[in-house]
Protein backbone atom coordinates (compact mmCIF):
# COMPACT_ATOMS: atom_id res chain seq x y z
CA UNK A 1 0.00 0.00 0.00
CA UNK A 2 3.23 2.49 0.15
CA UNK A 3 3.21 5.79 1.83
CA UNK A 4 0.54 7.55 0.06
CA UNK A 5 -2.07 7.74 3.09
CA UNK A 6 0.18 8.45 5.40
CA UNK A 7 0.26 12.69 5.89
CA UNK A 8 3.31 14.52 4.81
CA UNK A 9 4.56 15.21 8.30
CA UNK A 10 4.94 11.87 9.16
CA UNK A 11 6.57 10.25 6.04
CA UNK A 12 8.60 13.64 6.83
CA UNK A 13 9.37 12.50 10.35
CA UNK A 14 9.94 8.76 9.28
CA UNK A 15 12.35 10.05 6.46
CA UNK A 16 14.33 12.37 9.26
CA UNK A 17 14.43 8.85 12.02
CA UNK A 18 15.96 6.75 9.01
CA UNK A 19 18.95 9.19 8.25
CA UNK A 20 19.30 10.09 11.63
CA UNK A 21 19.71 5.85 12.40
CA UNK A 22 21.94 5.36 8.96
CA UNK A 23 23.87 8.37 10.45
CA UNK A 24 24.30 7.45 14.24
CA UNK A 25 25.57 3.78 12.72
CA UNK A 26 28.06 5.45 10.29
CA UNK A 27 29.38 7.93 12.47
CA UNK A 28 30.10 5.02 15.42
CA UNK A 29 31.43 2.74 12.46
CA UNK A 30 33.90 5.52 10.94
CA UNK A 31 33.84 8.72 12.89
CA UNK A 32 32.74 11.91 11.72
CA UNK A 33 35.65 12.17 9.31
CA UNK A 34 35.34 9.01 7.13
CA UNK A 35 31.03 9.28 7.30
CA UNK A 36 29.98 10.50 4.04
CA UNK A 37 26.71 12.84 3.16
CA UNK A 38 26.57 10.48 0.43
CA UNK A 39 26.91 7.32 2.58
CA UNK A 40 24.49 7.84 4.99
CA UNK A 41 21.83 8.45 2.58
CA UNK A 42 22.41 5.75 0.59
CA UNK A 43 22.17 3.47 3.96
CA UNK A 44 19.17 5.56 4.35
CA UNK A 45 17.45 4.86 1.03
CA UNK A 46 17.60 8.29 -0.10
CA UNK A 47 18.98 11.42 -2.11
CA UNK A 48 21.87 13.06 -0.84
CA UNK A 49 20.17 16.60 -1.35
CA UNK A 50 17.51 14.92 1.17
CA UNK A 51 19.88 14.88 3.96
CA UNK A 52 20.83 18.43 3.22
CA UNK A 53 17.05 19.46 3.21
CA UNK A 54 16.54 17.94 6.13
CA UNK A 55 19.42 18.84 8.25
CA UNK A 56 21.40 21.46 6.55
CA UNK A 57 25.24 20.66 7.11
CA UNK A 58 26.94 17.27 8.30
CA UNK A 59 27.94 19.23 11.39
CA UNK A 60 24.51 19.71 12.11
CA UNK A 61 23.35 16.30 11.34
CA UNK A 62 26.21 14.86 14.18
CA UNK A 63 24.80 17.11 16.46
CA UNK A 64 21.39 15.72 16.17
CA UNK A 65 22.75 12.22 15.66
CA UNK A 66 24.62 12.26 19.32
CA UNK A 67 22.05 13.39 20.99
CA UNK A 68 21.62 11.88 23.98
CA UNK A 69 18.26 11.12 26.14
CA UNK A 70 17.79 13.73 29.08
CA UNK A 71 18.86 12.75 32.44
CA UNK A 72 15.30 12.50 33.63
CA UNK A 73 12.27 14.76 33.37
CA UNK A 74 11.38 17.01 36.59
CA UNK A 75 13.15 17.55 39.54
CA UNK A 76 15.90 14.92 40.95
CA UNK A 77 16.97 14.86 44.34
CA UNK A 78 21.04 14.31 45.38
CA UNK A 79 20.84 10.45 45.51
CA UNK A 80 18.33 10.27 42.26
CA UNK A 81 21.25 11.49 40.38
CA UNK A 82 23.61 8.94 41.62
CA UNK A 83 21.24 6.48 41.07
CA UNK A 84 20.33 7.38 37.60
CA UNK A 85 24.32 7.80 36.52
CA UNK A 86 24.90 4.35 38.07
CA UNK A 87 21.29 3.00 35.95
CA UNK A 88 23.52 4.40 33.04
CA UNK A 89 26.14 1.79 33.15
CA UNK A 90 24.44 -1.08 32.32
CA UNK A 91 23.47 1.11 28.70
CA UNK A 92 27.22 1.98 28.44
CA UNK A 93 28.40 -1.88 29.14
CA UNK A 94 26.15 -3.31 26.80
CA UNK A 95 25.06 -1.75 23.47
CA UNK A 96 26.13 2.00 23.79
CA UNK A 97 23.77 3.84 21.50
CA UNK A 98 25.18 4.69 18.03
CA UNK A 99 24.98 7.96 18.75
CA UNK A 100 26.82 8.19 22.14
CA UNK A 101 29.72 5.71 20.64
CA UNK A 102 29.71 8.50 17.30
CA UNK A 103 30.19 11.16 20.16
CA UNK A 104 32.60 9.18 21.66
CA UNK A 105 34.83 7.74 18.71
CA UNK A 106 35.33 11.38 17.39
CA UNK A 107 35.19 14.07 19.49
CA UNK A 108 38.40 13.69 20.90
CA UNK A 109 39.85 14.06 16.34
CA UNK A 110 37.17 16.60 15.18
CA UNK A 111 36.91 19.72 16.69
CA UNK A 112 33.45 20.05 15.12
CA UNK A 113 32.43 17.05 17.02
CA UNK A 114 34.37 18.24 19.70
CA UNK A 115 32.07 21.17 20.40
CA UNK A 116 28.95 19.01 19.94
CA UNK A 117 29.95 16.18 22.34
CA UNK A 118 30.30 19.83 24.68
CA UNK A 119 26.95 20.66 23.43
CA UNK A 120 25.52 17.55 24.71
CA UNK A 121 27.56 17.04 27.71
CA UNK A 122 26.97 20.73 28.97
CA UNK A 123 23.29 19.89 28.83
CA UNK A 124 24.07 16.78 31.27
CA UNK A 125 25.90 18.64 33.09
CA UNK A 126 23.15 21.51 33.82
CA UNK A 127 20.77 19.00 34.48
CA UNK A 128 22.79 17.00 37.27
CA UNK A 129 23.78 20.13 38.56
CA UNK A 130 20.16 21.72 39.36
CA UNK A 131 19.78 18.55 41.90
CA UNK A 132 23.41 19.05 43.79
CA UNK A 133 23.10 21.28 46.92
CA UNK A 134 26.72 22.76 46.80
CA UNK A 135 28.39 25.64 45.73
CA UNK A 136 30.05 24.07 43.43
CA UNK A 137 27.83 21.96 41.82
CA UNK A 138 28.75 22.90 37.99
CA UNK A 139 32.01 20.77 38.93
CA UNK A 140 30.52 17.88 40.47
CA UNK A 141 28.22 17.26 37.76
CA UNK A 142 31.26 17.62 35.44
CA UNK A 143 33.26 15.66 37.63
CA UNK A 144 30.03 12.76 37.31
CA UNK A 145 29.66 12.91 33.86
CA UNK A 146 32.99 12.74 33.18
CA UNK A 147 33.65 9.68 35.19
CA UNK A 148 30.78 7.96 33.12
CA UNK A 149 32.18 8.99 30.46
CA UNK A 150 35.28 7.66 30.84
CA UNK A 151 33.97 4.16 32.29
CA UNK A 152 32.36 4.19 28.43
CA UNK A 153 35.55 5.08 26.82
CA UNK A 154 37.53 2.29 28.53
CA UNK A 155 34.65 -0.49 27.86
CA UNK A 156 33.42 0.55 24.38
CA UNK A 157 36.76 2.15 22.62
CA UNK A 158 39.55 1.06 24.47
CA UNK A 159 37.88 -2.89 25.44
CA UNK A 160 39.71 -3.12 28.52
CA UNK A 161 39.90 -6.23 29.72
CA UNK A 162 39.37 -5.05 33.46
CA UNK A 163 36.04 -3.26 32.62
CA UNK A 164 34.96 -6.09 30.15
CA UNK A 165 35.20 -9.16 32.29
CA UNK A 166 32.82 -7.00 35.14
CA UNK A 167 29.49 -6.91 35.93
CA UNK A 168 28.00 -3.28 35.68
CA UNK A 169 26.50 -4.23 39.18
CA UNK A 170 30.10 -4.68 40.35
CA UNK A 171 30.96 -1.33 38.97
CA UNK A 172 28.20 0.58 40.39
CA UNK A 173 28.63 -0.99 43.97
CA UNK A 174 32.53 0.40 43.60
CA UNK A 175 31.50 3.85 42.11
CA UNK A 176 28.54 4.25 44.58
CA UNK A 177 30.34 5.65 47.47
CA UNK A 178 32.36 8.31 45.21
CA UNK A 179 29.30 9.47 43.26
CA UNK A 180 27.70 9.84 46.44
CA UNK A 181 30.38 12.11 47.92
CA UNK A 182 30.18 14.48 44.95
CA UNK A 183 26.55 14.94 44.96
CA UNK A 184 26.56 15.01 48.98
CA UNK A 185 25.25 18.50 50.14
CA UNK A 186 28.00 20.00 51.10
CA UNK A 187 29.62 20.98 54.57
CA UNK A 188 31.70 23.26 55.69
CA UNK A 189 34.61 21.20 55.81
CA UNK A 190 34.78 20.16 52.01
CA UNK A 191 35.94 23.33 50.80
CA UNK A 192 39.54 22.93 52.88
CA UNK A 193 42.23 23.63 50.96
Amino acid sequence: MGERGVPRAERRRRTEEKILGAARTLFAEVGFERATIRAIARAAGVDPALVMQYFGTKQELFQQAARVTPVADGELTAEEVVEHVLASLSVKMGEVPQGSLAMMRSMLTHPEAAASARQVLGEQIDRLAAAIPAEDARLRAALLTTIMLGVAVGHQLLELDELRGVSSDEIARLLRPSLRALTAEQVAGDRTG
